[in-house]
Order: C-alpha cells, then structure tokens, then sequence
C-alpha cells in the first residue's frame, strides 16, 4: 500500500514537472542551448583539468578562445560572406535575363519546355528591387527591434545569459553529474548509468567531430571554388559544408548550386567539369580521412536510417527537430541495442 502512494506521489510529481517544463519552455530555450554547449564543452574541460589546470580556469581559458575565435568571424569571415551575398543578390537580375534568352529557347527546342512555365521575369522585378533596397532591409529590422523594447530586452538577455549560463555549467558539470547519479532509484542506476554512457560515447564523439568535419569541408569546398575562378566561392562552400550532417546532402547541394553558378557565369558546360572535380575531391578527403578519423561509425545508423530520421525530425519539430534528428536517433539506438541484449537473455527468447 505504501509503494503504491509512493508511487501514485512521484507520477503525480512527474506530471506536474512536465506542466511547468511546457509553461515555461519559451524561457528555457537559452538554458537548454546553455546545456547542449557545456556537454560539447566538457570533455575539453576534463583534459585541461587532467594537466592540473583549476576547472574554473581550464573554463576561463576556452572562453576566451572561443571569444578570440568569434572575433575573427566577426572580422574577416562574416563581412565576405556578406560582401559576396549581396553580389549575388545583385548579379541575379542578370544571370536571370540571360537563362531567358539562351537556356529557355534550348529547352523549349530539345525538351518541349513551355517558356511561361520557367518565366522568371516576376522573380528578377523582386531580385532588383531587392538589391536596390538592400540597405533598408537592415533598418527595417532595427526599426522593428526599437518598435518591439520586450522583444529587444528578451533577445539581449538571452545573449549574455547562454555564455554566463554556460560558463556554470561548465565549471559544475561533473558535480551536478554525479547529483544526478545519486538521485537514481538504487534499482536503476547502474543500467540507467551504463546507457547514460554509451549514449554520451556515441552522441558527443559524433557532435564534436561532424562539426570539425563541416567547417573542414566547407573550407575545401571554398578553396577548391576560388581556385577554379568561381564567384561566390566562399558563400556556396559553406552553405554545402553546413548541411554535410546529412549523408552526401551537402556533395549534392554543392554540385546542384555550383553548377547553376557556373553555367551562369562562365556561359559553358565545360565549366562543370572542374566543379565536379572539387566537390568529388571534397568527398574522397571526408570519406577516406576526415570522417573516418574524426566520427568513425560512432552514431551506428545506416545512412537510409540518418536520412529517415532527418526528414522526421523536420516534419515533427521544424528546424530544431533536424538539429536534433541524429541525436536523439543515436539514443534511441542504443536503447534498441539493450532492449535486444535483454531480448536474447530472456525467456522467452531462450525457451
């Protein structure tokens, strides 16, 4: 009779704690981003600690690391890509004008393409209204930011709070483990434990090293595209080295962008031949080197598996489900992976 009480007080807790997490979720969103940094961050805590630097130190280190690093973003990085969007944004009336006169006629020859059904002239009026006004699209922002003083007091407070929230964290992130561990049903804890560590195996060394493998190949496919004389090299490199977290689905945006950007500017077919040969050296180096070297088969998902649970992530959750598709997919691998070992030991199976 007791246990039941116990048991009906804690579901009731249960419920009650996920009300209040759904009540306040649109607070907790800098909390949780404050989160996912510190576990990224940890480990790299842990081996500065290990060389018998204080963890409040080790912590003040990589922040100003990172701090240096943003700086340079800020710097070089984030004025280029700028630079060279709004060249693009400006080219585009152009290289729309030109589709229309001798890529439209070809189709309409050879594939019985339709003119008015690939007619661009609605979208080039916008492009050039859009390159005309790109100024005022920055104060349109900043008038709506200075319209909107809770909207501008949230987003400030939200900015300095992930790095101040982060920094705790990070500094107490083996205590408040361990408090976590402690408070485990004595029953539980050492399953719960052992899948709490294989979980934290496969999803942070997969993290840490996909993100190193997505700047590293935005950075060759960048390279490779201004070595060849393409525009906007460095705005298609990284656009493809972002979405590579997804099996070939930066290989195939890259070659899909590029290409378009080739033929609209060097007026050959040709021209695709030396893109092809970027993105299919880009490939080789993550398959035979980067990949293998910083994720291995550490998520242990077939690719169909990571691309079906992408695209659910997405059509559940928006963006933030395909941020977090591969995490949560990882887990739930791991669980599967128990649930069979115990599968095989049962009686049912061995009987």
């Amino acid at each position: 009779m007791q246990r039941e009480s116990q048991t009906r007080f804690w579901l009731m807790m249960g419920v009650i704690a996920i009300g209040l997490l759904y009540l306040l979720s649109p607070v907790l969103t800098p909390f949780l981003f404050a989160t996912l940094l510190a576990y990224l961050g940890d480990p790299l805590i842990d081996r500065l600690e290990a060389r018998k630097i204080p963890r409040s130190w080790a912590v003040a280190l990589v922040f100003g690391v990172i701090l240096f690093g943003l700086l340079l973003l800020l710097l070089f990085l984030i004025p280029m890509l700028t630079h060279q969007f709004k060249g693009l944004i400006q080219r585009l009336p152009g290289h729309i004008d030109w589709f229309q006169t001798h890529v439209l006629p070809w189709l309409q020859t050879h594939l019985g393409v339709e003119p008015e059904s690939l007619s661009l002239r609605s979208l080039q009026t916008k492009l050039v209204a859009l390159a005309q006004n790109i100024g005022d699209v920055a104060g349109s922002v900043l008038e709506s930011f200075q319209a909107s003083s809770t909207a501008l007091f949230t987003w400030l407070a939200d900015l300095i709070l992930v790095p101040v929230v982060t920094f705790y964290l990070l500094r107490d992130w083996d205590l408040l483990v361990a408090k976590v561990r402690e408070l485990l049903p004595r029953r539980i804890e050492p399953v719960v434990s052992h899948l709490a560590r294989e979980s934290d195996e496969v999803i942070g060394a997969f993290l840490r090293g996909q993100v190193i493998v997505m700047a590293a190949l935005g950075v060759i496919y960048s390279v490779g595209l201004a070595v060849i004389g393409l525009d906007f090299s460095l705005l298609i490199g990284m656009l493809a080295g972002l979405v590579s977290f997804v099996p070939y689905l930066g290989l195939i945006t890259g070659i899909v962008v590029a290409s378009i950007a080739a033929l609209m500017q060097f007026h050959s077919v040709l021209s695709l031949i030396p893109v092809m040969i970027v993105f299919g050296l880009g490939q080789l180096i993550s398959d035979f080197f980067l990949t293998p070297k910083l994720v291995g088969d550490r998520i242990g998902l077939h690719p169909v598996a990571v691309l079906f649970a992408v695209l659910a992530g997405g059509h559940l959750f928006g963006f933030f489900g395909i941020l977090l598709a591969l995490p949560v997919a990882a887990v739930i691998a791991v669980l599967l992976h128990h649930a069979h070992d115990e599968y095989l030991k049962s009686v049912f199976y061995t009987d």
